[in-house]
């Protein structure tokens, strides 16, 4: 379980290693709280790393894109491996998060 970010003018990348669940879902909305409060404009959480999300993760994916709306930035995924992809369609939440294929793509959709 881990993250690091990177700025990119005003985007921030969130890059998750491991299981999308309880201790990373933790970190993660730590994270996107403390890069809110730097003012950036928007977040894409590279997913390339991540290889499940359980229920709580994708409990914390939903409450960061509403706390990225309720603070003026915007949410975006990165990255996402085949079974979470499965995971986001069997739950109905693919159509709910902005996902790219790619982190670069994902970084200039804000441009």
């Amino acid at each position: 379980m881990k993250v690091n970010t990177q700025d990119y003018n005003n985007v921030t990348v969130v890059e998750l290693q491991g299981e999308l669940d309880g201790d990373l879902a933790e970190l993660l909305q730590k994270t996107v709280t403390d890069v809110i409060k730097t003012g950036k404009v928007g977040i894409v959480l590279d997913m390339s790393e991540v290889g499940f999300i359980d229920s709580e993760g994708l409990e914390r994916l939903l409450w960061a894109r509403d706390y990225c709306n309720e603070n003026n930035c915007q949410l975006r995924l990165a990255g996402l491996d085949e079974n979470c992809v499965k995971i986001l369609e069997i739950t109905r939440l693919k159509k709910e998060l902005d996902d790219y294929a790619e982190l670069a793509e994902a970084v200039k959709s804000f441009a």
